[in-house]
């Protein structure tokens, strides 16, 4: 269980109400939404432009260019990075660029939705959850900030939070426009499936 206070996040007025296929509202039937419902409901969000939200207490979702500006993380306190595009064209995260007062860690994830990016679900969230819970500021990046990036922290959001997928997705949304590729979404798909087995997936 997290260390990191609950937060409540208000999915009920997120301005993304839809009505599925067989005529349901959405809204209450989430553990069951396919992979269409799931890209409508991230295509009806607000876009936004930013290079970087805070899209939970003490953790931010953004993008290279962010990433690159370390006195800006200075002056953020950012302790950690993640990197979800590690060793990518553009994306320079390294224990060296940062220094020793930022801990970091990378993925070398591709924005390919055939590009299995599940086996970094627990370790990245793990990563996140050490930060968090020891007082410290994360910075999750990839190269936009929407796909990679944000498929580790609606993963962190599940695992360490309790979350539905949707749930997650719309906290994000609040802050932060997201459009994880098709791929990973089904392997947040999965990731539901598994934690609703072992009753880790708390209602709506």
């Amino acid at each position: 269980m997290s260390g990191v206070p609950p937060v409540k996040c208000d999915t009920e007025d997120s301005g993304n109400d839809y009505v599925r296929e067989d005529g349901t509202d959405g809204e209450h039937s989430t553990t069951e939404l396919s992979l269409k419902e799931l890209v409508e409901v991230l295509h009806a969000a607000p876009h936004s432009c930013r290079h970087g939200d805070e899209v939970w207490p003490n953790l931010y979702l953004g993008d290279m260019f962010m990433s690159h500006d370390k006195f800006r993380l200075w002056t953020l306190g950012i302790t950690h990075v993640l990197n979800a595009s590690h060793g990518k064209l553009c994306c320079k995260g390294s224990d060296d660029f940062y220094g020793t007062t930022v801990k970091y860690y990378g993925v070398p994830a591709n924005d390919l939705p055939t590009f299995d990016i599940s086996p970094f679900f627990y370790p990245a969230a793990a990563f996140i959850d050490r930060a968090l819970t020891s007082g410290g500021r994360i910075l999750v990046h990839c190269a936009v900030g929407v796909s990679r990036s944000a498929t580790l922290v609606l993963a962190y959001l599940m695992i360490h939070h309790h979350l539905t997928l949707l749930s997650a997705i719309k906290c994000v949304q609040q802050k932060r426009w997201i459009f994880p590729n098709r791929g990973f979404l089904q392997q947040l798909m999965l990731l539901q499936q598994t934690l609703q087995s072992k009753g880790e997936t708390v209602p709506e």
